[in-house]
């Protein structure tokens, strides 16, 4: 791995699909940084809206294209003269899948496969694929290497779980140069209500009371910069081709104790009540995500860097000045 990965990536044609999103608007920002030259897949809506590229000052040079990754000889223009290709662009609200499972499989698996075509085609030299660590279901052992079981205990799971075989596919078939990095639970500024984190902080911070689902399940919290950061590293180190690598901070909390470390951070004492509607069925919930990242700080040098409270703190600032952008009264599937 180099020393510096922003350093090797000055200049480097780079497209990130997806980057309207939560995590791609913060990997734009740090490639922009970088001096990468940028292409910005972002979905096409009628409004001509960038979704969270809008909130995003540090855009310059950047060239936003809208559309849609189910749409192959769309996607295939856009992998024209690009070396590296960032793949975020996914659905990822849990409770969306049980309602729409057929646009997940269409956006996650059926998009992937054009993403991996047009890649090749197009001879991009590194592939890097954005998973989840849903793909593990609930943990059989703590903490998770890339070696546990895959469980699809819901259909995002399942598309997600289908679209990394997707991409391992193309990796023994053609010798596609892709990576798949697998970051446990993202937070942090411009995060949507639909994730745990901002819905509680928005609630907390417009109210009195907060309307949650499960608060046993155990998560592995990890700021969006430390995501970000092994993205950079996945798509400029040595060796990784064909490999899968975890990201996370090896700390479990559970979603009774996040939600105190997020009011702590605001400084209120609020009602917190259990919504049945925020609860997944029964079967479908991962109760433990706790990460294994020896992979990634062997390979990568990447390692965790933001504490969860100061993180939390940082997340719960943002959404303050930004507490327009929520609907704290309602709930967001």
């Amino acid at each position: 791995m180099p020393d510096d990965p922003s350093r090797a990536l000055r200049s480097r044609r780079v497209l990130v699909t997806g980057a309207g999103g939560f995590i791609g608007s913060h990997l734009i920002a740090a490639l922009v940084a970088a001096g990468a030259e940028v292409r910005a897949l972002v979905h096409y809506n009628s409004r001509g809206h960038w979704g969270a590229l809008e909130q995003l000052p540090e855009r310059n040079g950047v060239e936003v294209q809208s559309g849609d990754v189910r749409d192959p000889f769309f996607v295939d223009a856009l992998c024209e003269r690009i070396e590296i290709v960032f793949h975020l662009a996914a659905l990822v609200a849990i409770p969306y899948a049980y309602i729409a499972p057929a646009q997940f499989v269409d956006t996650n698996a059926t998009g992937t496969v054009n993403m991996l075509e047009a890649a090749r085609r197009h001879g991009v030299g590194r592939f890097v694929h954005t998973s989840t660590s849903e793909v593990y279901g609930s943990a059989r052992y703590t903490p998770i290497d890339e070696q546990h079981p895959l469980t699809a205990q819901s259909p995002y799971a399942a598309s997600k779980i289908a679209a990394e075989k997707l991409v391992e596919s193309y990796a023994h078939s053609f010798a596609t140069p892709a990576v798949i990095v697998r970051p446990f639970n993202t937070y942090g500024p411009r995060q949507s209500a639909r994730a745990f984190l901002p819905s509680v902080l928005a609630q907390a911070l417009s109210g009195d009371v907060v309307r949650v689902g499960s608060l046993e399940p155990v998560r592995d919290m990890n700021h969006v910069d430390d995501t970000v950061a092994g993205l950079l590293a996945a798509a400029t180190a040595e060796r990784v081709d064909g490999l899968t690598i975890n990201l996370g901070s090896g700390r479990g909390v559970s979603m009774a104790a996040l939600c105190d470390i997020a009011l702590a951070a605001i400084g209120r004492s609020v009602r917190v009540e259990v919504d049945a509607q925020r609860r997944r069925p029964a079967a479908s919930e991962v109760m433990e995500l706790i990460c294994d990242a020896s992979r990634a700080r062997a390979i990568l040098g990447w390692q965790s860097r933001v504490q969860l409270e100061d993180g939390v703190r940082r997340t719960a600032a943002w959404i303050a000045d930004h507490l327009g952008d929520y609907k704290p009264d309602r709930y967001s599937v």
